[in-house]
């Protein structure tokens, strides 16, 4: 072979020498990796364990605000009809930090003052000298506000900005919707009973739709607080259910609340009259005892006959009379017409004492109510141990027993939609909640010859003032005294109510309405029962209501009354 040419190989001593530079670079650059990594190291490690100091020891104001702005986002609640009942929006927050004010504190405080004069400048002077880290000003703060403050150029004034709760229909359905705390988690209502849903992350974006419609709610609310106002009443309460979904479209409570500032209301307009308040309300009781008897076989006819004399003694010996007495025998359809606590006492004494609870168990009438609110009241009632045949007679008639207005509602939407039992829902019924199979109570049978019983009492009786024309309504009144905190009963208050179902040719809808205390008007010539005040607000909220949900009014339409109209005795 030929050797290789000179010019092409480096001499070896040349060669040598330059791997060594080499190697030598090469390890220069190892050794500036390392310390550049050591100082990138300590870099991180330093700020891990300022963030660590700063958490526990550190700017409570920037603890403050970072949880707030962490906070999740809420679903929306809507209508039945997709309409906005509470959404969540962004506000403002402002906070002061007394250490890291550089200006006059007394021209603070002033400023302070003559803008939020819930305190006056010594007030917020006492403040920012307390030796607080950290005070909140406002939440929730009004845009003007916030540029007010903002305009003052104090560094120790911070401004955040947070999720905030918005209820765009102020008190409408505010007992239903409920509030929120501080924090934004569910504090009551719907808010609060629904709180793992509205919260819920993978369903963000997808509203919690109600079976409450706003249109129907606002007539509701709006006649209610009429009656109050008219009858000079402490409270109200109203329930509307379709009696065959169970749905609730609209309930309300009064005095109004507003969720918007819930937190500021007092304890009587926070108080859920319709779920959480029990009362004992009368003679709306007597169609389930008639309902009663008529499926044990006991009352076999509207025509069956009981002595309905000036008073009737139960066995504690205590007398039962009634308002507007016979004063000679009657009829079972009679004595629903005329509210015969006589003739309703004889008829529960037939049905006896533990078919009686049966059919109550049924009901839910010795259960908390059914729904998904927080605020749910047991019904009240004397132990089953203490329950005897003068327990039955006196609960036959409605007394001796105190449940809400929804128990009440339930009962009555039960015993029409054909004897089936199902609980109330606030939530609209559809593919994700279907329709509970429910549980049966009454025959349908019974279900169906209670109609015209109860259109009779709108048509003849005690309910004239609840009728709507053409709507066809049936119900009944109930006048009970109300009961005193310290126990007994009160001579000069009572809780009135009317419940009913229209239209009653064919059952759709069940609606109580309820009055705390009425006083008596120029039209009830001194009268403060329930067929003066209660009666003629339930007819003007189903003539408000009908058209919305449908119902057209009909003249030729009725229940079928030869069920009952042959056992009336007209009197002279």
């Amino acid at each position: 072979m030929n050797a290789p040419t000179p010019a092409l190989v480096a001499a070896r001593p040349e060669r040598l020498r330059l791997v060594g530079q080499r190697r030598q670079l090469l390890g220069i650059m190892h050794q500036r990796l390392m310390v550049g990594m050591l100082i990138f190291g300590a870099v991180i490690i330093a700020i891990v364990l300022r963030l660590t100091w700063l958490g526990l020891f550190g700017d409570h104001a920037g603890r403050q605000f970072t949880a707030i702005a962490n906070l999740p986002s809420r679903g929306d609640i809507v209508d039945r009809d997709g309409q906005p009942l509470a959404r969540t929006i962004d506000s403002w927050t402002v906070a002061i930090q007394p250490s890291k004010v550089i200006g006059d504190k007394k021209a603070l405080s002033v400023e302070l003052a003559r803008l939020m004069p819930e305190k006056d400048a010594a007030g917020w002077l006492a403040e920012i000298s307390s030796g607080k880290s950290f005070i909140y000003l406002r939440r929730r703060a009004a845009p003007r506000l916030v540029q007010a403050l903002n305009e003052l150029g104090e560094p120790g004034i911070a401004l955040s900005r947070e999720p905030d709760r918005l209820y765009p229909q102020t008190d409408l359905a505010a007992h239903v919707l409920g509030s929120t705390d501080i924090d934004g988690h569910g504090a009551s209502g719907m808010e609060r009973g629904m709180d793992s849903y509205l919260s819920d992350p993978a369903r963000r974006g997808e509203p919690l739709q109600l079976s409450i419609s706003s249109r129907v709610q606002q007539a509701l609310e709006h006649e209610l607080l009429e009656a109050k106002t008219h009858f000079n009443a402490v409270g109200a309460a109203g329930v509307l259910l379709d009696i065959h979904t169970g749905e609730v479209l609209a309930m309300t409570s009064l005095p109004q609340l507003n969720p918007n500032v819930a937190g500021n209301m007092e304890p009587e307009a926070r108080f859920n009259r319709a779920t959480l308040g029990v009362f004992e309300l009368g003679s709306t009781f007597k169609p389930f005892t008639v309902a009663m008897a008529l499926d044990t076989g006991d009352v076999k006819s509207m025509g069956q006959i009981y002595p309905c004399y000036d008073r009737f003694v139960r066995p504690n010996g205590r007398a039962v009379t009634d308002t507007h007495p016979f004063g000679r025998p009657c009829s079972v359809a009679e004595i629903m017409m005329e509210s015969s606590n006589i003739g309703t006492a004889q008829i529960a004494g037939q049905v006896g004492t533990d078919p009686m609870r049966e059919f109550l168990k049924g009901m839910g009438f010795l259960d908390k109510v059914e729904v998904e609110l927080p605020e749910r009241a047991r019904a009240l009632s004397i132990p089953k141990a203490n329950w005897d045949m003068s327990t039955t007679m006196t609960v036959g008639f409605g007394h001796a027993i105190a449940v809400t207005p929804l128990h009440l509602a339930l009962g009555y939407a039960t015993l029409y939609n054909g004897g089936l039992y199902r609980p109330a829902t606030l939530l609209k019924v559809n593919k994700g909640h279907p329709v509970t199979k429910g549980r049966r109570v009454f025959s349908e049978e019974t279900s169906y010859k209670m109609r015209s019983l109860l259109r009779l009492v709108v048509t003849k009786g005690t309910g004239k003032k609840a009728d709507a024309v053409g709507y066809r309504v049936g119900g009944k009144t109930g006048t009970a005294e109300k009961v005193l905190p310290g126990g007994g009963y009160s001579k000069t208050a009572n809780i009135t109510s009317f419940a009913g179902v229209f239209p009653m040719d064919e059952p759709r809808y069940a609606m109580v309405v309820m009055l705390d205390d009425p006083k008596a008007a120029p039209e009830t010539s001194g009268w403060r029962t329930a067929g003066w005040n209660a009666a003629p607000t339930f007819g003007k909220v189903v003539a408000r209501i009908a058209p919305m949900l449908g119902v057209r009014p009909d003249m030729k339409r009725d229940a079928n009354m030869n069920e009952v109209l042959p056992f009336v005795r007209e009197e002279k």
